[in-house]
């Protein structure tokens, strides 16, 4: 599974950032490994010229199963660690989902 971070100018510490984000993916959806072929995270900060404001970090997550159509999800929170945590949740909900029908038939 290939896993691309992207950030916008306004979010700091970006390669540990990162470093973390894919450690948490890879061990939320580590069981999905071989039906996942690429997910790509988008961080980023929606107010940062106001600095204030709620839920106004965002990740969003699209995820490419091998054989399935793109499942994109996205959260928004007050912190970074929240908004991706909340992403990855959502995510592994819909996959489970989806694969779940796909058995069904």
């Amino acid at each position: 599974m290939l896993i691309q971070i992207n950030t916008d100018r306004n979010i700091e510490g970006r390669e540990e950032l990162a470093g973390r984000v894919e450690e948490k993916i890879r061990s939320a959806l580590g069981r999905f490994d071989e039906r996942l072929t690429r997910i790509e995270v988008h961080l980023g900060d929606e107010n940062s010229d106001k600095k204030l404001g709620e839920d106004d970090k965002r990740c969003l997550l699209e995820g490419r199963p091998a054989g399935l159509a793109p499942i994109a999800v996205d959260h928004r929170a007050p912190t970074m660690e929240l908004a991706v945590d909340g992403a990855i949740d959502k995510f592994r909900r819909a996959l489970d989902s989806e694969i779940g029908k796909r058995r069904q038939r």
